[in-house]
Formats: structure tokens, sequence, C-alpha cells
């Protein structure tokens, strides 16, 4: 019994066994915290891609005036059953994309998501007399892109809705916005 206390009082007196508990402690408290931070960050990045992909631009509302008659003012398109939406399609667009060293180019077909607010018969001759202004800027704004600016689904949906808020301004100054949505039907990056 005497051998035994010896024994412990060696090991509390001997710095190196303490060092081991104490390291073996340590490392364990180390690598739980790094376990918890990366636990963390997977999670704010999951939420963070979650919550990107569903923000939707925010529609511009005109001020001290009624919709109604804004609406009327630019040009009066309205049906009398606005529930359906229907689909515009553009013609393609090709442009050399900006890449200074070598010569890229990126083809792209647009299709619109009009409002059911708008007469299909009356807001089909409207853009397809519009259609000149809205290909032009299509084409000058894709020439103005990198290949990096439209690589990747994020910056596809940046595409999309910088397309969106320049088609409703050019289309509807002065009203609410009439395409819900840019839907590509192509866009292919040679």
């Amino acid at each position: 019994m005497a051998e035994d206390e010896e024994t412990k009082n060696q090991e509390d007196s001997n710095p190196e066994s303490s060092d081991k508990k104490e390291s073996g402690s340590g490392f364990l408290a180390w690598i739980i915290m790094a376990v918890v931070i990366l636990l963390f960050a997977g999670a704010g990045f999951g939420v963070g891609r979650l919550l990107a992909g569903s923000k939707k631009p925010a529609e511009a509302v005109p001020s001290q005036q009624d919709e109604s008659t804004v609406a009327t003012e630019a040009v009066d398109l309205s049906s009398a059953e606005p529930t359906k939406t229907w689909y515009y399609p553009m013609e393609p667009v090709v442009a050399n994309l900006n890449e200074p060293s070598v010569t890229r180019y990126v083809r792209a077909t647009l299709v619109l998501e009009m409002s059911g607010e708008v007469d299909q018969a009356k807001g089909t001759t409207f853009i397809d007399e519009k259609k000149p202004l809205l290909t032009n800027w299509l084409t000058i704004f894709l020439a103005g892109q990198t290949i990096e600016d439209i690589r990747g689904d994020r910056n596809l949906r940046r595409v999309q809705s910088q397309i969106l808020d320049t088609f409703n301004e050019k289309l509807f100054p002065d009203a609410r916005p009439q395409i819900k949505q840019i839907l590509f039907k192509e866009f292919a990056i040679q």
C-alpha cells in the first residue's frame, strides 16, 4: 500500500505525466471546437444558398398615382380576364463576350412571361413594335459581360433580373411592370 502511495506521489510530482493528461484534454477541446465551427459554417452556407435563390427583385411601385391611371396612360393593353399568364418568345441574340485575349460569344434565346393583365393579342403587337429596341439593348448588355459574369447559376439569375428590370422599364416606363419573368430557352457560351 505504501508503494501505491509512492507511485501516486511520483506521478503527481512528475511533470511529464500531468502534461500528457492536459495536452490530451486540450487537443480534444480543439477538435470539438473545430467540428462545431465547421457545422455552423456549413449550416450558414446552406441557409444562405436557400435564401439567395428565393429573393425576387422588388417591383417599382408608382408613387402618388392610382395604378389603373398609370397603366392606361402608357398603353392600354389590359384584358378583361387577368387570370392567366402568357409567353412571348424572342428571337436568338448572339453577342461577343468582353474577353480581351480570346474570341468567345454567347447565344441567348429568351421567353418573356407576361402578366395576365395584358391582353395577348395587343401585347404581342406592342412587343413586336418594340422588339428592335429590346434586341439592341440585349446585344449590347451581353457584349459587356465577361465569361465570369455569366458563368454559374447565381450569375445567370443576376443577368435574368437585370434583363427583366430593363425590359419592364423600356416597355412600361410609367406603369406597373407587366413582364413577370425572363426565361432562358437557350443560353450557350462558345
